[in-house]
């Protein structure tokens, strides 16, 4: 893989290739911005062009050939380490740091990454489920980005940098990155086979918010029938909560018998609700909207002319729909978030 195929973050690319060239690289950086923009992607790459045998570090170009190239892109490269929140957990795990309880500090990440590298001239550590961090392990880290070891890189991938601990923040030097262009989202679902339909995939980019994972989350048409329920709900001067709520109970269990499932939905749900917010704040503001698509600006242009409340109120609705991703997060109880939520909005 090149950087050609890491597409909409050229700018990112160019500052990193300027700190290479300059012998600048710091040692640990937190990319923040939303999910499925290709953060990851990115920090894989630059991974592989930092341990790359074949090109020199300094032209910041993986060959994407040599076993190296070949070992980081199926993160099997011994100086290589990625870590992941489990599926299962809410939290990525205090052990996956230090150890369990019988050889802390003899194992775990902030061990590993103390030791020299195998191979490569540098170790690299990619935390991509930054956001997962709780407080003890995130104190855990502290000691590792204050003293990093000699050749050692450490990126921790979240979606906003206020999520982290500040003394993470203040020892990471933050990345933004950009929701992706609407045609470059586009390019991608048809490039890499995700849509094979053309006017779908178009259809999906407008979606997207600039997001490739949600672009594909639309690609469920039962989710988009829903949004079009709670986008009539949203702008509903009235609305039945008490109506709306049982049919959303009912479109989250139709997920699945399972917890994880279940919480995607509601996720889904929740971030198209904070969409709606957002449009509408936009259309009060008299901004342009000739970015919304579909259900969503015809939505948005009725209760502008209904919606009793202001744009304070519309940021505020925006807010109590944030705040119910945080709770999400925490693994609040799913029924009775539904219900504060759904009362919450309608009032």
């Amino acid at each position: 893989m090149s950087w050609q195929e890491i597409l909409g973050h050229e700018s990112v690319l160019e500052r990193f290739r300027r700190g290479v060239s300059r012998g600048r690289l710091a040692s640990s950086f937190l990319f923040v911005g939303p999910a499925g923009v290709g953060k990851f992607r990115f920090a894989r790459q630059l991974a592989a062009a930092l341990l790359c045998d074949t090109n020199q570090e300094q032209v910041l170009e993986p060959c994407g050939h040599c076993p190296v190239c070949q070992q980081v892109r199926s993160e099997s490269h011994p100086d290589l380490e990625v870590v992941r929140k489990p599926l299962d957990k809410n939290f990525i795990p205090l052990e996956t740091f230090i150890g369990d309880k019988e050889h802390r500090m003899r194992e775990g990440l902030c061990y590993r990454i103390s030791l020299m590298p195998f191979c490569g001239g540098r170790k690299i550590v990619i935390i991509n489920d930054a956001d997962y961090l709780n407080m003890e392990s995130a104190n855990c880290l502290l000691k590792t980005l204050e003293e990093p070891p000699p050749r050692s890189v450490l990126i921790l991938i979240g979606t906003s940098e206020h999520k982290q601990l500040p003394t993470i923040r203040s020892r990471c030097q933050v990345i933004r990155f950009s929701p992706l262009p609407v045609a470059v989202v586009e390019r991608l679902l048809v490039e890499r086979k995700l849509i094979e339909d053309k006017d779908q995939a178009r259809e999906l980019a407008h979606l997207s918010e600039g997001s490739l994972e949600r672009a594909l989350e639309y690609a469920d048409l039962d989710l988009r029938d829903f949004r079009s329920q709670l986008f009539s709900f949203l702008a509903q001067p009235h609305a039945d909560s008490v109506g709306f709520s049982r049919s959303l109970t009912a479109f989250i269990d139709d997920a699945g018998k399972d917890a994880p499932p279940k919480r995607r939905r509601m996720r889904q749900v929740i971030l198209s609700g904070a969409e709606f917010y957002r449009a509408l704040m936009r259309g009060m503001s008299s901004a342009a909207t000739a970015d919304q698509q579909g259900v969503l600006r015809e939505t948005v242009q009725q209760a502008l002319e209904k919606w009793p409340g202001d744009e304070r109120q519309a940021a505020q609705k925006l807010d109590r729909c944030l705040l119910a991703i945080d709770q999400l997060q925490a693994n609040a109880n799913v029924s009775t978030l539904l219900e504060c939520w759904v009362d919450d909005l309608a009032r």
